[in-house]
């Protein structure tokens, strides 16, 4: 008998809606967190939309009025203590 390989490429599945990256800006720097600190949670307000602003994590070197590029703007990070 033969064996067929799958020659259709599969495509990536998302998790949320969005298909394109967002822009962000950072707008508050609200503290570090983290096991050595190395994440840094922030405000940041969508370029397309300035009401709308969420806060995240990020990782590595982050000021104020610097512009993120999120892959998905669905999830928020939780505030913390």
């Amino acid at each position: 008998h033969t064996h067929r390989t799958q020659t259709s490429t599969p495509q990536p599945r998302h998790t949320t809606m969005d298909a394109a990256p967002k822009l962000a800006k950072v707008t508050k720097i609200l503290g570090r967190t983290g096991r050595q600190g190395g994440i840094t949670q922030v405000r940041v307000e969508f370029l397309d939309d300035s009401h709308r602003s969420i806060i995240r994590n990020v990782k590595g070197p982050v000021r104020e009025h610097d512009i993120l590029c999120l892959m998905e703007s669905e999830r928020e990070a939780r505030r913390l203590r």
